[in-house]
């Protein structure tokens, strides 16, 4: 006789984001200061125990991290360090910039889960369909400004004045330069997202933005200045150029997905 083997079926439940209806009536929960500060430290809580995560993963990572900063710093005798701490706290800062980059959507998460309560639905609706971009484009540019804007930055400086100068980088200062091109670029990659969120609420509609190009044009050099430790024109060029695209992306983003911003459509229909 044949016999049937039944084998154990699992199903894995994957979290969603709320679905939201932009049409239901807005309900506000009224909440004591008590309550509100309990909700804050259990959301801090949270925080913290996934930083502690991705610290761990960040201090198993820290060595081949610090590495391949030596490579594209041309370091070829390697990163000086002055202080006896130098070499320890260069790992643990490395650990814990890995940490944050890897735990921002939860950080994000819950910053907009402990303001939510406050929005109303139209509102939140926005803020989740945002919520996927706003870690793709951070992790966008934290990518660009470790494998091209910082490398290239640090390849045209170790050449200038070659023949006449000893290139040896010192490591702090090194990895400074790293995170202030990789975090300026992660925040500044969200250009297309903050526009598309303003022409949806009204604020700044398309129209606008491209009336106001030469002055974006203008904000983003000075923008790309103050994000570009040196100040030569080549570097400012490699953070700047990518910035300007982003904000015909959102341009476009925002003409296509955000013609009517709430405040047109919520007069409309009280009209």
């Amino acid at each position: 006789m044949a016999r049937t083997i039944k084998v154990p079926t699992w199903k894995i439940k994957i979290p969603r984001l709320p679905q939201i209806d932009p049409n239901r009536p807005d309900v506000f929960e009224e909440m004591t200061l008590q309550e509100h500060l309990i909700e804050l430290r259990d959301r801090i809580m949270k925080v913290c125990i996934g930083i502690a995560l991705g610290f761990v993963i960040g201090f198993i990572l820290q060595g081949r991290i610090i590495e391949e900063i030596r490579q594209k710093a041309n370091a070829e005798a390697g990163l000086q360090t002055i202080n006896p701490t130098d070499p320890l706290m260069l790992s643990l800062k490395v650990a814990m910039y890995v940490a944050v980059a890897i735990m921002f959507p939860l950080i994000i998460y819950q910053l907009i889960a402990f303001l939510a309560p406050g929005l109303t639905s139209k509102e939140k609706r926005i803020i989740y369909i945002s919520l996927p971009f706003v870690s793709f484009l951070l992790f966008a540019g934290i990518a660009y400004g470790y494998y091209v804007a910082a490398p290239r930055a640090l390849d045209f400086l170790s050449n200038w004045n070659a023949g006449s100068m000893d290139w040896s980088p010192n490591g702090p200062e090194t990895l400074s330069f790293f995170i202030t091109l990789m975090v300026g670029l992660g925040l500044s990659f969200q250009l297309p997202v903050v526009m598309f969120v303003l022409a949806k609420i009204g604020i700044f509609p398309p129209k606008k933005m491209r009336k106001w190009r030469r002055y974006a044009f203008l904000g983003i050099t000075a923008a790309a200045a103050v994000i570009t430790p040196s100040t030569d024109p080549f570097n400012m060029a490699v953070v700047a150029i990518p910035l300007y695209v982003l904000y015909e992306v959102g341009i476009v983003i925002s003409s296509v997905f955000a013609r009517t911003g709430l405040r047109n459509a919520e007069t409309a229909a009280a009209t």
